[in-house]
């Protein structure tokens, strides 16, 4: 198995940096990004309200995750750990999402479709970067040297509230999409799937499975 490529990326990262990054490569962040669950997408974009604060102060790269946040006794904030969510939920409200927010990066888990990618990523200049795996919130935590502010938290909660992160080296995570639209989830499944049938064969269907998902062996991810 050859090495996988790690690239160091500086939020808030210009396009010609996007450009040079190859999918399935390592990345790590540093700067500023802001969480936005399905909550800030509705209230930002379906209802109407905007984004809750400019661009210098939320950073142009987006998390889709749920926060383990603390309100300290001094009122200040802590965020120890983040879990992310799975990105295919967001992809209604992503063309009024890019265009309010100004973001270049989305952060999540379990990726979109290359169709998503070319339709609302690709006249954006946008990236999108998976999380590895399950169970690194607290890993992820490491990264997190600051909370910057945090918007919408009584309308919201402290799960689907907006905060803003000062991170360093925050990762890892997988670049899943280019600025060309091509998708790491898609590729590697295409070498996949052909053998599923095979290996499937003479088994029972699943008796208990989470929601969303499928029957149909083909369209599972890794």
């Amino acid at each position: 198995m050859p090495d996988l490529r790690t690239v160091h990326l500086t939020l808030p990262a210009r396009t010609e940096d996007l450009r040079k990054l190859e999918i399935g490569s390592v990345a790590y962040l540093t700067g500023r990004l802001f969480t936005g669950r399905e909550g800030v997408y509705k209230r930002a974009v379906e209802d109407g309200a905007g984004m809750p604060a400019d661009r210098a102060a939320l950073g142009s790269a987006n998390f889709h995750c749920s926060p383990a946040a603390t309100i300290n006794p001094d009122g200040s904030y802590k965020v120890g750990a983040v879990t992310a969510t799975a990105s295919f939920r967001f992809a209604k409200w992503l063309d009024g999402f890019f265009k309010i927010s100004g973001c270049n990066m989305i952060i999540g888990k379990g990726g979109m479709t290359s169709a998503t990618y070319r339709e609302f990523f690709v006249p954006n200049n946008a990236v999108y970067l998976t999380t590895v795996g399950y169970g690194t919130g607290a890993l992820l935590g490491r990264g997190i040297k600051h909370v910057a502010g945090v918007y919408w938290l009584e309308e919201l909660g402290l799960a689907q509230a907006v905060w803003v992160l000062d991170v360093e080296n925050f990762g890892p995570f997988l670049v899943e999409s280019d600025l060309q639209a091509n998708s790491l989830f898609e590729r590697e499944n295409a070498k996949i799937a052909p053998g599923l049938e095979k290996f499937y064969a003479g088994t029972r269907p699943a008796t208990l499975r989470r929601y969303g998902e499928t029957d149909d062996k083909t369209e599972e991810v890794i």
